[in-house]
């Protein structure tokens, strides 16, 4: 008798079980279990201080989770990191804009992970660099210090540093905070871009026209997992009114379709 083979599922680039974080006692996640599938744009949702930067920290390694399991492409967070499968692109206001280094050797820094110690950069790394910062219109702008670009050139810099490093998974925290109209079309286009490339993002907003806008995964958060899944099923105003808890109901209405700022500018 011939065998049944079932139909593979979709690939999980983010896999979280069970995991809590805690600071001194004080609980930033409990109990969250999630999975973004490969060549997917996910948006993560929720107040101020319901743990998205937390999360995105424990899914880097820069924080110990008190218990849990993450995987990144079928791998152990360790191993993950350390095969550069996962890159992250901080909020802006927790980076040190003073500090002496131009952009070309910001985004040089993604490509640390595959260096030696002395950090001598191959022609390899090089054209990758050229590359990442071509991709995100920087190029021109590779000799200027960091601090003096503007807020939207920043986020695209970090961004090129993330795609230098040659990540299959991106965590951005807040990436369309503080950049105008232009950047934010560049970014979004570049986002469905990487989607289509076979990337995976998870991205951080406030801003529910994005999240309808182009995301194919939502997840919603408030300290643990409020719900996730497929956006069209998920991003309802009745999950939204659990996630905001404090907010009323009536200022969660979603934005309607002509309202997406994927229209007109």
């Amino acid at each position: 008798m011939e065998a049944v083979h079932a139909k593979p599922g979709p690939i999980e680039r983010i896999s979280v079980r069970n995991l809590s974080v805690d600071y001194h006692g004080i609980v930033a996640l409990h109990d969250v279990s999630l999975q973004v599938q490969a060549s997917s744009l996910c948006g993560l949702v929720g107040m101020n201080g319901a743990g998205k930067s937390t999360l995105f920290k424990a899914l880097m390694g820069f924080v110990r989770p008190s218990c849990g399991s993450i995987v990144i492409d079928g791998l152990p967070l360790r191993q993950a990191r350390r095969s550069q499968a996962v890159a992250y692109v901080p909020q802006m206001e927790s980076v040190d804009w003073n500090f002496p280094v131009n952009v070309g050797n910001v985004v040089m820094m993604g490509r640390y992970g595959g260096m030696n110690l002395l950090r001598i950069p191959r022609p390899r790394d090089h054209r990758a660099v050229r590359k990442s910062l071509e991709r995100v219109d920087l190029w021109s702008l590779r000799d200027r210090q960091i601090g003096e670009l503007s807020g939207g050139q920043r986020k695209r810099a970090f961004l090129a540093r993330a795609l230098a490093q040659g990540a299959s998974v991106l965590l951005l925290d807040e990436p369309f905070a503080g950049v105008d109209i232009r950047t934010e079309k560049l970014m979004i286009q570049l986002f469905e871009q990487f989607r289509a490339e076979g990337r995976t993002l998870l991205i951080s907003t406030h801003d529910f026209s994005h999240v309808r806008g182009f995301c194919d995964q939502v997840v919603l958060i408030n300290k643990t997992v409020m719900a996730y899944g497929d956006t069209s099923e998920v991003f309802t105003e009745e999950n939204l009114a659990r996630t905001f808890s404090t907010i009323p109901p009536h200022d969660l209405a979603l934005p309607v379709e002509d309202e997406v700022w994927l229209g007109e500018a």
